[in-house]
């Protein structure tokens, strides 16, 4: 590691300690691992790689490399079902880890059962009992004909285009208040009025499209923090088949949902004319989306928030998932609050959101305490684009959110440019923040093009 963040020193790059550890099992020999994830669906992904000896001298770091590579798996694509193939004695730790009474409670149930209705369980099995690897891309996106409604769905408004053949001929956005909200009736017809709203500038409405923050799989609400006020008898009832409610009233024309972090990179990729893009949003949690080689969504989850980016043993904590050392702390509003009076503010109990303002406001003004916290995120993330390349294809690297507004975005980007530039020069990675065009009607239209029409 040859560029340290200022204000981060014990900062420990996972991509740094992942390749010196792959460095040693190539000197001192090995053994295959193999894990697969499963869905209850069947949909499943495969990883492999060389590990060092199952030996006692070994173990610490043997079950930090590959612990630490099934959080991040688990949350990039996501599995209930999770096979390990050559390491009998990791899989345990990992199933004692991955339980109600582990140190990874928090994942067990959060991807377990609120996202793919199971707990997750970890098995030990030989490599012949792995399934293939079996996770399409699925058939969303750039589909621009006809009369089409595209919508997203945030914590502060409700945004709503009406796009025919690729043009935007309205859009609207409209304040609401979702997320202490707890009669369901508030939500469906809150996004109902939005819908109406645009097809009265459309003569006809062939497919609606529409992203939300959030986990959506097959249409279906699995967790998202719009609808937290809502009742689990409620949600259950009314808001996880929401839009096939909404698709009902709509005379049941193509309706397509996913979380907004894939429709921001499917709009950075229409935008651009590029694929391979990976799209990272520092705002109130880090949020991310991914389009492939081949211009396609994929099932995945990319939920990069909690996919650890710090192996110290130390490192910042996640007060929520109860784990150290994740994206949330690096490359978000609670980033920046958490770097804040390393660097000398004292902002006491300041919401983070309005933290993040008086940071801005002292970066405009020349003050240095503000440049180094914004040094010292895009030092950390220039570790963490090398890191993510490491489960990623990716060509282009699509930088937005609040956090990277303004003179600090630039810093951000200047710093990440640095560290892969000394530490990483084979990777060939550019970042880039959206075009005006991309940023006042991408998503929109992104959105809208989800569905085929009929």
């Amino acid at each position: 590691m040859t560029i340290q963040p200022v204000l981060d020193p014990g900062f420990v790059p996972a991509v740094v300690w992942n390749r010196a550890y792959r460095e040693r099992v190539q000197d001192v020999g090995g053994r295959t691992v193999e894990l697969a994830l499963v869905r209850p669906d069947g949909t499943a992904f495969r990883w492999k790689s060389e590990m060092l000896p199952d030996a006692p001298e070994h173990e610490e770091d043997n079950y930090l490399y590959l612990e630490r590579t099934l959080k991040f798996l688990l949350w990039q694509k996501g599995g209930s079902r999770v096979l390990v193939a050559g390491a009998p004695e990791l899989a345990a730790k990992l199933s004692e880890s991955y339980s109600d009474r582990g140190d990874r409670a928090f994942d067990w149930d959060f991807i377990g059962t609120k996202i793919f209705g199971e707990a997750i369980t970890i098995e030990d099995v030989a490599v012949s009992e792995l399934p293939e690897a079996n996770d399409e891309a699925m058939s969303l996106g750039r589909n621009l004909g006809g009369c089409r409604i595209g919508f997203d769905l945030g914590g502060s408004d409700r945004k709503c285009a009406a796009v025919i053949d690729g043009e935007v001929v309205h859009s609207e956005e409209v304040v609401w208040d979702p997320y202490f909200e707890s009669d369901p009736a508030y939500h469906l017809e809150g996004i109902h009025d939005s819908l109406k709203r645009a097809a009265d500038h459309l003569p006809r409405v062939d497919a609606i499209g529409g992203s939300a923050a959030g986990v959506y799989v097959n249409n279906e609400v699995r967790a998202a923090s719009l609808f937290r006020g809502v009742s689990e008898a409620d949600f259950e009832k009314h808001i996880r088949g929401i839009f096939s409610t909404l698709k009902h009233r709509w005379d049941g024309v193509p309706f397509e949902v996913v979380n907004d972090g894939e429709v921001t990179a499917l709009a950075g990729s229409m935008g651009l004319g590029e694929n391979s893009v990976l799209g990272v949003a520092m705002g109130t949690s880090e949020a991310a989306g991914y389009v492939d080689g081949a211009g396609h969504i994929r099932p995945w989850l990319n939920e990069l928030a909690f996919a650890p980016v710090d192996y110290r043993e130390n490192g910042p904590l996640d007060e929520w998932s109860g784990d150290r050392g994740c994206g949330v702390q690096f490359f978000s509003q609670q980033g920046v609050a958490r770097l804040a009076p390393l660097a000398g503010f004292d902002f006491g109990d300041m919401p983070f959101p309005e933290q993040l303002v008086k940071v801005q406001e002292a970066m405009k003004a020349g003050d240095e305490r503000a440049r180094k916290i914004y040094e010292t995120i895009g030092v950390c993330f220039g570790y963490a684009v090398a890191h993510y390349a490491d489960f990623y294809e990716v060509g282009h690297l699509l930088i937005l959110g609040r956090v990277t507004s303004g003179e600090g975005g630039e810093v951000i980007i200047a710093e990440a440019e640095k560290v892969l530039a000394a530490e990483f020069p084979g990777l060939s990675i550019k970042l880039v923040v959206p075009d005006e065009k991309t940023k006042r009607h991408g998503q929109a239209v992104a959105a809208a093009s989800l569905p085929a029409a009929d």
